[in-house]
């Protein structure tokens, strides 16, 4: 347990300024809002005002999103099976088969619900 010591004192004081940080700038920070503060900041876009309930986003969103989630998981596990390949045999081949089936199946469902097409 000394050994995880100082990994679990830098974790409570790296969480500990991190909270400090939020609670005081809310605290202290300024709560003015003026036109600069909304004005468009490098991209050029005019920013809109959002509603109470902050607006609905589209679906694209969301599919991308899920793809992203998806190809990342992909990886995750790919990696540490290529690495055992040798080890695993037959049942890891068979076993990562499925996995990357099910994986085109969500690949399929955002392909078909046009979350690859940018408008």
């Amino acid at each position: 347990m000394n050994a995880y010591a100082p990994i679990l004192v830098l974790g409570a004081l790296g969480a500990g300024f991190a909270i400090f940080s939020v609670v005081m700038a809310t605290l202290i920070g300024p709560k003015r809002y003026n036109r600069a503060k909304l004005e468009a900041y490098e991209c050029g876009i005019e920013p809109t005002p959002t509603p109470a309930g902050g607006g609905r986003f589209p679906i694209k969103y969301y599919l991308t999103a899920m793809l992203f989630i998806i190809f990342d998981i992909e990886i995750v596990f790919l990696y540490p099976w290529a690495v055992t390949f040798d080890s695993l045999g037959v049942f890891g081949l068979v076993e990562m088969l499925l996995f990357v089936l099910t994986v085109f199946v969500a690949y399929a469902y955002v392909w078909r619900r046009g979350g690859l097409e940018w408008d």
